[in-house]
């Protein structure tokens, strides 16, 4: 079963997908004319803003808050080791490459999202299944993304999250690991049973402040070894494209770990953030498409960086090639294969091992907590999608919750690479269909773009009108 998952993981993740990606990334970016940097400081401010003569929906800020749930998590702490230990230091600089230009792609989905949304009993519901069979008029490959998206999002992705929840408590506490998935699961489900309003609550709380907490403990880390950091940051550019002797040989890993993590800790293009994009209240969608794409930036940009750098400057990480065989060893302590425990090493050479541990342990069940929530959020919006007209969505929302409940408390009883392997299968499928409709689409959000900046240069506050710009089947712009 190992060997399959193995198999098909790597099928899903050929190079094919990571040069998708990337040229996703460059069309989006160019077709905006870079409005990831043009647009940054609105970015920011719109963050704040929401449309209050809608009374359905959340505020922008709250998804913001829940989009950067799902993307500061374990991938943060956990899959940036494991970039540098597959892939070298030199996979943290492909991280940056695909989430700068990833963020003209997260910019083009949530606008996509927020254009083909839809009122559903009291609640937004969008995404890419939603624009695929509006936008692309397909509608059976908006069930099989809705399927895939279910079955990622529900089953695959939060055993990810509670399995570094669980192998960190285990290692830094000594507790057992299936109690922790337990304690982990049962907090999961007291939220998720509140709907998409209570998970937004809890992540406007939680998730700006453990990133904000996480990000100043890492500058004080920085602080410590500020004499190394230079080299640090040399190492990961000359690791990137090839020019160090040691680890010039795993260049192609090193790109494809660099984008495999980036994108599935920043989420662009996987189709999952404009799931959460559709449910603010907004008077035009590129608002909410810029402030998705900001989330990218902090989510990659700041808290991936922070962790990468940690490891580096204090040479807390090994580099292993395909065959397993180590090519680079940590300097003053023993580690094994990439895990959670290089960057409970990197703070312990400030706070000592044991407080680095607890530290970390603390980041990770705060940062994973809310992933889970979201991964859930995506999930019922799918199955909603694809039951939400039937007498049976109550019941299967219900089974749904008990099955993401199940799937944390079997994530921590699992070996961390298959547990990983999965969820990179699931990301895959996502990322495959909901960029090739994004692209297709292309032509939609860039139209939505030319409206909101001629409006904002006229001095108003901009305002969507599907049927001015010949947007069909926008019907709740409508």
């Amino acid at each position: 079963m190992e060997n399959l998952i193995q198999t098909v993981n790597g099928w899903v993740w050929s190079p094919a997908l990571v040069v998708l990606c990337l040229a996703a990334g460059l069309y989006f970016s160019f077709g905006t004319r870079f409005v990831q940097v043009r647009r940054l400081g609105e970015m920011v401010r719109l963050l704040f803003s929401t449309d209050k003569t809608q009374k359905t929906g959340i505020t922008s800020f709250q998804a913001f808050a829940m989009a950067l749930s799902g993307r500061v998590g374990t991938g943060n702490i956990v899959g940036v080791a494991t970039a540098i230990g597959y892939g070298g230091p030199g996979a943290i600089v492909w991280m940056w490459i695909i989430a700068f230009f990833g963020a003209g792609s997260a910019f083009a989905e949530a606008t996509l999202a927020q254009i083909f949304k839809e009122n559903h009993r009291g609640q937004y519901r969008g995404g890419p299944a939603y624009y695929i069979e509006k936008g692309l008029r397909s509608k059976w490959l908006a069930v099989v993304f809705a399927i895939f998206a279910v079955v990622a999002c529900g089953l695959f992705l939060p055993p990810v999250q509670s399995n570094g929840i669980a192998t960190s408590f285990a290692n830094t506490f000594h507790v057992e690991a299936w109690i922790v998935g337990l304690v982990v699961a049962g907090l999961i489900g007291l939220v998720v049973m509140g709907g998409v309003k209570r998970i937004a609550n809890v992540a406007q709380i939680v998730a700006p402040f453990m990133a904000i907490l996480y990000i100043i403990l890492a500058v004080v880390v920085l602080i410590c070894n500020a004499s190394v950091v230079p080299a640090a940051f040399t190492d990961m550019i000359r690791s990137a494209f090839g020019l160090n002797e040691v680890l010039g040989g795993i260049l192609g890993s090193t790109i494809a770990w660099g984008v495999k993590r980036g994108i599935y800790s920043n989420e662009a293009g996987q189709g999952t953030g404009p799931i959460v994009a559709a449910a603010a209240k907004v008077s035009h969608p590129v608002k909410q498409g810029l402030v998705q794409a900001f989330s990218v930036y902090i989510d990659t940009l700041l808290v991936c960086t922070a962790t990468a750098v940690m490891i580096l400057a204090t040479k807390t990480y090994n580099v292993f090639d395909a065959s397993g065989q180590l090519l680079v060893a940590a300097e003053g302590v023993t580690l094994g294969a990439p895990d959670v425990s290089y960057t409970s090493a990197a703070l312990g050479t400030l706070l000592g091992v044991r407080w680095g541990g607890v530290i970390v342990s603390v980041a990770l069940l705060f940062f994973a907590f809310t992933t889970i929530m979201a991964y859930y959020y995506y999930a019922e919006t799918n199955l909603v999608y694809l039951f939400g007209n039937g007498k049976k969505e109550h019941v299967l929302i219900w089974v749904l919750r008990v099955g993401v409940v199940a799937a944390v408390f079997f994530g921590s009883l699992k070996e961390a690479r298959i547990i990983w392997d999965l969820g990179d299968i699931g990301v895959g499928l996502m990322a495959w269909i909901n960029i090739i409709a994004i692209l297709l689409l292309s032509r939609v959000a860039f139209k939505a773009l030319r409206s909101y900046e001629k409006q904002r240069k006229a001095g108003q506050d901009p305002k969507f009108d599907a049927k001015e710009l010949g947007i069909k089947n926008a019907d709740f712009w409508e």
